[in-house]
C-alpha cells in the first residue's frame, strides 16, 4: 500500500541503485544484468530459439535518464498522493494518463512501487508482510505527467468486491493507457493469473506481464519461466506486450527499465528515445 510520508523524508536516503548514476559505475556486465535483466538470460538460450521477444523494448540512456527524472521529486516536480477509492465515483478526475499495477496477493506489488518510487523520498511505501494488505486503489500523481495506480491484490485475501471494483475500473478509465499484470517469478503463471488475463483480453486492455522476485529464483527455474510465459503471450492474448519485464525489488534489477516503460507508455518519451 501506497501512502503520503509524514516528515523527515527529504533526509531519507535513496537505496543502492536507485539511481542511474549508481549504476553506471558497475562494471560492464553487472550494468547490464540491472538494466535489461531479460538480455542476461538471452545468452542461455537453446540455438535457433527467437529472440525477438527480448529486445523488443530497449531504450537508450537518453530515455533512461528522462524517464528517471519523472520518478525523482523535487520542488517543481511533486509526487504526491491523491486519494484512495473503492468506487469509481471516488477516484480521482481521469486527468492525466493513467497506468495501474495488478497482481496476486504476495507477488511483490508494493515492494515494486517502492522501489520505482525510491527517488520521490516524500511517498511512503509499506510493504506488509501479510498478503492482502492493500484494500483499495490507490491513485498517486507523479507530476503534471501521469497517474498510477496501486490496485488491490487478487487471490488471497482479496477485498470481497475485488472483481466488481476492478472491472468497474478498467470498463470505465479511459485514461488507461497500460495495465502492468505482475507475475511471481519463482512460481510462475498460476490460476488466478489466467483469470486476470481472460479479464483484460476480455475488455479489450492492453497490458504488460512482470516478472517479480527474479532475485529468489535460479537461473534455469527463471529461464524455463520465461519461456513458458512468452509462449503463452504469444498463443493465448492479443492484447499483451510480447516482452517481458523482469524486476527484483531488491537488487533494483529491471526498475530502471520499467520506469522508462511506463514514461513511454503515458506519452512522456519521444517516439525515437524508446524505438
Amino acid at each position: 500500500m501506497l501512502l503520503p510520508r509524514a516528515g523527515g523524508a527529504a533526509g531519507r536516503a535513496s537505496p543502492p541503485l536507485a539511481a542511474l548514476s549508481q549504476v553506471l559505475r558497475l562494471e560492464r556486465s553487472r550494468r547490464t544484468s540491472i538494466v535489461f535483466p531479460l538480455q542476461k538470460l538471452e545468452r542461455y538460450l537453446a540455438p535457433g530459439t527467437d529472440t525477438a521477444p527480448f529486445r523488443l523494448f530497449q531504450p537508450g540512456l537518453a530515455a533512461l535518464q528522462r524517464a528517471e527524472a519523472l520518478f525523482r521529486s523535487d520542488r517543481g516536480h511533486p509526487i504526491d498522493y491523491v486519494s484512495s477509492a473503492v468506487r469509481m465515483d471516488h477516484a480521482p478526475p481521469p486527468a492525466l494518463p493513467e497506468v495501474c499495477f495488478i497482481g496476486r496477493s504476495n507477488v511483490g506489488k508494493s515492494s515494486l512501487i517502492r522501489a520505482l518510487f525510491s527517488l520521490a523520498p516524500e511517498v511512503e511505501v509499506r510493504v506488509s508482510k501479510t498478503p492482502g494488505h492493500t484494500k483499495k486503489m490507490n491513485f498517486f500523481k507523479v507530476g503534471k505527467y501521469f497517474t498510477l495506480v496501486d490496485m488491490p491484490g487478487y487471490g488471497y485475501r482479496a477485498p470481497q468486491d475485488f472483481v466488481q471494483m476492478v472491472e468497474a475500473y478498467l470498463q470505465e478509465r479511459h485514461n488507461l493507457k497500460r495495465t502492468f499484470l505482475l507475475v511471481d517469478g519463482v512460481v510462475g503463471l498460476q490460476k488466478t493469473d489466467h483469470i486476470a488475463v481472460e479479464m483484460l483480453e476480455e475488455f479489450g486492455i492492453p497490458y504488460v506481464m512482470v516478472l517479480t522476485k527474479i532475485d529468489r529464483a535460479s537461473r534455469g527455474l527463471l529461464l524455463k519461466n520465461v519461456l513458458e510465459i512468452q509462449e503463452f503471450v504469444k498463443e493465448n492474448t492479443q492484447g499483451c506486450f510480447p516482452q517481458l519485464f523482469l524486476v527484483s525489488s531488491v537488487e533494483f534489477s529491471g526498475v530502471h527499465l520499467l520506469r522508462c516503460f511506463v514514461a513511454h507508455v503515458t506519452g512522456n518519451l519521444p517516439t525515437v528515445e524508446a524505438s
